[in-house]
C-alpha cells in the first residue's frame, strides 16, 4: 500500500512563491516516476511536472521556468518549488507516483493565486 501526503497549498499573491509537498510511505526510489498533476475549476487534470528514478525532469510548457520539481530521498518527499505565480496556476494540486504499472494519487492540495 503507498500513501502520499500532500501539503504546502495556500493563498498567494501573483508574482509570489508556494513549495508544495509530497510526502511518500516508501523510498521514492521505488517508484518509476513521481508527478505533479493540476485540476482548475471545471478543467481536466493536467500534467506539471515530473522526475524519474534517475535526474531527468520534465514540465509542461505552461510552468518552465517557473516551476521546479525536487526531491529529498532522507525523507521520502517530492517537491515543487512555484515561483512567479500567475492567476491561471490556480488549481487544485495532485501528486502522482507510478510503481509496478499502478498510479499512485495523493488528495488535492488547493492552491490560489490571487491579490
Amino acid at each position: 500500500q503507498v500513501q502520499l501526503v500532500v501539503s504546502g497549498g495556500g493563498l498567494v499573491q501573483p508574482g509570489g512563491p508556494l513549495r508544495l509537498s509530497c510526502a511518500a510511505s516508501r523510498s521514492i526510489f521505488s517508484f518509476f516516476m513521481m508527478r505533479w498533476y493540476r485540476q482548475a475549476l471545471g478543467n481536466e487534470r493536467e500534467f506539471v511536472a515530473r522526475i524519474g528514478s534517475g535526474v531527468i525532469t520534465n514540465y509542461a510548457d505552461s510552468v518552465k521556468g517557473r516551476f521546479t520539481i525536487s526531491r529529498d530521498s532522507a525523507k521520502n518527499t517530492v517537491y515543487l518549488q512555484m515561483n512567479s505565480l500567475k492567476p491561471e496556476d490556480t488549481a487544485d494540486y495532485y501528486c502522482n507516483a507510478i510503481l509496478a504499472a499502478a498510479n499512485y494519487w495523493g488528495q488535492g492540495t488547493q492552491v490560489t493565486v490571487s491579490s
